[in-house]
């Protein structure tokens, strides 16, 4: 997300996989999707993003559970855009949610938290840049 044209609110704009051995699963998605991959280095080691084949736009990223990832669970998980990550987190707290992952920056992304819904579905917030 780019400060200059920011997704709308509630637009899902990125989807990451985050699991034990990514290199493994970069390499099943790989071979069953066909994905190309790019790596992204978080020192140390190497997450990833997927690209289809025959586009330079990435599809999804691919990341090791690791660091800030470490307590997260292994699953698609959808970054949806939000106003205010921070607000949003403590609204999530207010309707009976849990925050994760509390509301940090994520460089020229913007800021970003990942919820758990009520129901136990896991999402990340992100907002644009200010």
């Amino acid at each position: 997300m780019r400060k200059k044209n920011p997704p709308p609110v509630g637009k899902i704009v990125w989807t990451d996989l985050t699991v034990k051995d990514a290199a493994k699963i970069r390499d099943f998605y790989r071979r069953v999707v066909g994905w190309k991959m790019g790596k992204v280095p978080m020192g140390g080691y190497d997450d990833f993003v997927m690209f289809p084949p025959e586009n330079k736009e990435p599809a999804a990223g691919i990341c090791h559970k690791r660091g800030v990832n470490a307590k997260l669970p292994s699953c698609w998980m959808i970054y949806i855009s939000v106003a205010d990550a921070d607000k949003s987190a403590r609204e999530c707290k207010k309707r009976g949610g849990k925050v994760l992952v509390e509301p940090k920056d994520m460089g020229s992304y913007g800021r970003y938290c990942v919820i758990k819904d009520p129901s136990g579905a896991v999402a990340a917030l992100i907002a644009a840049p200010k």
